[in-house]
């Protein structure tokens, strides 16, 4: 299971929408004798894979045991079922790291299998297979993407100057890791102000990927210069809107921008509304890389799942925080978190830190 964890993780960057699943098929000697990933979506799935590894080598895997670490899908989508593929492959036992939260599954693939004989154990490894598709189980359990906020800090905890000025906190070894993050997402995300400050890609660059995740700018008024690189490509933009402005844009549309008006309250982008058609988008995790200001909003509206903090050893005094909201009347009132993980890369801290559930 561990090796099909790995295998599974292969497919960040290739897979999405689809969930990251890994495959390794033993046999019934105990030899290893197929391994697979998901591949693009419409491709082939995790099992289907490594049914066809198998086969090249002309290894039987009838009898075999399949370690899979998502219930095996049991309808017809873009691609015929797992589960009757192995069925069909007559092998003899599955241990599934973890249930489709999919309600198109949602059991029906296990049932599927032991109906067929296929003796089936769930819930080795349940905890690092959610982990891997935590945006998966996010879009599937609550409509809307898992959203990781991203920043970099100094130790003071600024993430730029009074003027704004930001480029660079951190070293270069924790820019590559932040790309790493981004190649996970469907979508990556930042505010009109940090489009206006920095002028920012948004793309992944730094390491090797398939697709490029969806780039958005919230603009509510559609102030975005024209010539914004986050416009430019690769992959395509989006921006959400709130006050309607025909030619503004008309002339982002003429451009193959897609505009989505998502009106909230005091004429800003209705955020919670945002995510929800996200999800519908078919986006499991939003990658934030924005301002203050748009992180403050995303804070006050508890719409952050995880924040992932690079901190420098670096102090620079008054400048920016890392999310605008407040004041509070008491230390009781703050955003309690909980470290998921804290690690050293290149000179600077990253720091993975997650809400603590409500009572």
């Amino acid at each position: 299971m561990r090796e099909a964890l790995d295998l599974a993780a292969q497919a960040i960057g290739v897979c999405e929408p689809n969930p990251r699943v890994g495959c390794v098929i033993v046999s019934a000697a105990g030899r290893v004798i197929g391994r697979g990933h998901t591949q693009e979506a419409g491709g082939p799935h995790a099992e289907v894979m490594a049914l066809r590894d198998a086969a090249a080598s002309g290894a039987d895997v009838r009898g075999g045991t399949v370690y899979v670490t998502l219930e095996p899908c049991s309808h017809h989508g873009r691609t015929p079922p797992c589960s009757q593929a192995l069925v069909a492959a007559g092998v003899g036992r599955v241990v599934v790291a973890l249930a489709d939260p999919n309600p198109l599954v949602a059991g029906a693939g296990i049932a599927e299998l032991r109906r067929a004989g296929i003796a089936v154990d769930l819930g080795p490894f349940a905890d690092e297979a959610r982990e891997l598709n935590i945006g998966f189980f996010s879009r599937m359990e609550r409509a809307r993407p898992w959203v990781r906020l991203k920043a970099a800090v100094s130790l003071d905890g600024r993430t730029a100057l009074a003027n704004g000025a930001s480029q660079w906190i951190t070293g270069d070894a924790a820019r590559t890791d932040g790309h790493a993050f981004r190649k996970r997402a469907g979508a990556v995300l930042t505010g009109v102000g940090t489009v206006l400050d920095d002028d920012p890609r948004l793309d992944v660059r730094r390491v090797p990927t398939t697709h490029q995740p969806l780039r958005i700018v919230v603009d509510s008024r559609l102030d975005i210069p024209p010539g914004a690189r986050v416009l430019a490509g690769p992959g395509k933009a989006l921006i959400y809107a709130a006050v309607p402005d025909a030619d503004r844009r008309a002339a982002l549309e003429r451009r193959g921008i897609e505009v989505v008006l998502r009106p909230g309250p005091n004429d800003k982008v209705d955020l919670a509304g945002m995510l929800a058609d996200l999800g519908a988008r078919g986006i499991n995790e939003l990658h934030v890389e924005a301002g203050h200001k748009l992180n403050g909003s995303l804070v006050k509206a508890g719409l952050v799942d995880e924040y992932l903090v690079y901190v420098a050893p670096k102090l620079l005094g008054t400048g920016r925080e890392l999310a605008l909201f407040g004041p509070l009347a008491s230390l009781d009132d703050a955003v309690a978190l909980r470290f998921v993980d804290i690690d050293r890369v290149g000179d600077d801290l990253r720091i993975l830190a997650r809400p603590v559930p409500s009572a």
